[in-house]
């Protein structure tokens, strides 16, 4: 059955400013980073709010300063939000001193420091203006747990969560978004030549042909299942001591 994206643009923009009239809050802030995710968050969230602001925040890596902010630019202006690019590359380094002093960092623990930085420059600026948060995470990504807890997995509200990245893609085309946005290779922009589907080792069809219809060949589901069942920390509540 053909998606109704008009009915599902016009759903979500109603739900966005219902949502804001609820918190009291004048605007919203997110992270720009010049994906598909993020463009199609900052459509809908300028689409509700006008007071709408795009937080580029490069953070080390060469492709955060050169495609990533370009594509990211190319969005806000076509779709007229309001950008501002907050450069975290000094923090990072300044952050990775110090923990040096403390622990030996994995490679892990290294690539999760720029996304949560990057939260709590969201949150800072949401805190100081009185906006709410908007998350940019999609369906594939928290099935496989591919997001960073308490980085790009905090917000205070997510338009885009129930959509997999091949709705996503649909979804950005219907809008008439910029081509190399929906011609990219979907990326966390951790770190130079680091893409999602070569670190999962599957690709998105593969891991939204399941979601969708509930096909995968047994190579492709336990893949899928094992990350699945590792992240299960991530989508759970914060376990909290009752008492017996």
């Amino acid at each position: 059955m053909r998606r109704d994206w008009k009915a599902e643009y016009e759903k979500r923009i109603v739900w966005i400013r219902a949502l804001l009239a609820r918190s009291g809050a004048k605007g919203i802030v997110y992270g720009n980073s010049g994906g598909k995710d993020s463009a199609l968050t900052g459509i809908l969230c300028k689409g509700a709010c006008q007071d709408t602001v795009g937080l580029i925040m490069p953070c080390a890596s060469k492709r955060n300063f050169g495609q990533d902010t370009e594509d990211g630019l190319a969005v806000a202006k076509q779709y007229g939000i309001e950008t501002r690019t907050i450069d975290l590359t000094s923090v990072r380094e300044q952050e990775v001193k110090a923990l040096e002093t403390a622990t030996s960092l994995t490679e892990l623990a290294l690539a999760n420091i720029a996304p949560r930085l990057r939260m709590t420059t969201l949150y800072a600026v949401a805190a100081s203006e009185n906006r709410v948060v908007a998350g940019t995470g999609n369906r594939s990504e928290a099935y496989m747990g591919y997001f960073t807890k308490w980085g790009d997995g905090a917000y205070d509200f997510n338009p885009i969560g129930d959509l997999t990245v091949t709705e996503i893609f649909a979804f950005l085309t219907y809008l008439g978004a910029p081509q190399q946005i929906i011609d990219k290779a979907p990326s966390a922009g951790l770190f130079d030549g680091q893409t999602d589907e070569t670190e999962m080792g599957i690709s998105y069809r593969v891991i939204d042909q399941y979601l969708l219809n509930g096909q995968a060949d047994k190579s492709e589901l336990a893949t899928m299942r094992r990350f699945h069942e590792r992240s299960e920390h991530k989508r759970q509540p914060i376990p909290i001591y009752k008492g017996e």
